[in-house]
């Protein structure tokens, strides 16, 4: 079969849950249908085994990796923070897979698409910090948590503007330096990682977007979610169609990889 009509293989992150008896590792069904409805990609379920996961074999055979939002926070001894707040679920087996397992996708240029916790994941993972409680700890800003008063739904509403960096990655995919999105977290990047870039900010200055300077490959993370309600937002489809396109491009070189050995 020629590479062209090959499915991009796209490891997709899990959050692990401790359960009554056994562990789940589990991921909202909606990463996996944009993937699967924007570029055709074949979605792999990626375990939170942290370190009993043998990385370098799983990045053998992945051609993309969406880092996925979740729930969950980062234990903040990650970014060399202490807790400020008690009410927050982490997921330390999250923790050890997906922030070794992103430096080493972006080393070897696979791409990575990082979603709401997978932007701060992607920038503690280059030495970057985080806002715990963002809404707390910045004054200027504004709540950027999910409502709680509202439908489902309504949750995903397009609530803020923001602001692209002319020339950036971002402003090459979208063709504009401006746009509205979703916004349902509560924590946020504070100190951006020394080899990462800012792509967007929200209107009360929050980052919104970041990118790695010198990666290899695709590198983006966003701090909204396009993956919902659906790919008809022109942001979403933009942003998954990018995605996809460097997708499809490494699944050449896998499998030249391959052949050559």
């Amino acid at each position: 079969m020629p590479i062209a009509n090959l499915q991009p293989i796209v490891g997709v992150t899990c959050c692990r849950e401790p359960g009554e008896v056994h562990p789940s590792h589990r991921v909202s069904e909606k990463y996996l249908t944009c993937i699967q409805q924007s570029f055709g990609g074949m979605p792999l379920l990626v375990p939170a085994l942290g370190d009993s996961l043998d990385i370098d074999a799983l990045l053998d055979r992945l051609d993309g990796i969406l880092v996925t939002g979740s729930p969950t926070n980062i234990e903040p001894h990650h970014y060399g923070a202490e807790p400020n707040e008690t009410q927050s679920v982490r997921d330390i087996q999250r923790d050890a897979t997906t922030l070794p397992m992103i430096r080493q996708a972006v080393a070897r240029g696979i791409p990575v698409f990082a979603i709401c916790r997978g932007i701060q994941e992607l920038n503690v993972a280059f030495g970057g910090t985080l806002y715990q409680r963002y809404q707390d700890e910045v004054p200027t800003g504004f709540d950027h948590r999910s409502r709680k008063d509202v439908d489902f739904d309504l949750k995903y509403r397009l609530s803020h503007g923001i602001s692209v960096t002319e020339g950036s990655m971002l402003h090459d995919i979208l063709g504009t330096t401006e746009g509205m999105v979703n916004s349902l977290h509560g924590q946020a990047i504070n100190q951006p990682g020394p080899e990462l870039t800012v792509e967007a900010r929200a209107t009360d200055g929050c980052i919104e977007a970041i990118s790695h300077k010198t990666a290899p490959g695709f590198v983006l993370g966003v701090q909204w979610h396009p993956e919902w309600p659906d790919l008809k937002d022109p942001i979403s489809a933009k942003l998954f169609d990018a995605f996809g396109a460097a997708c499809h491009q490494a699944v050449g070189g896998r499998v030249r990889a391959s052949a050559a050995e």
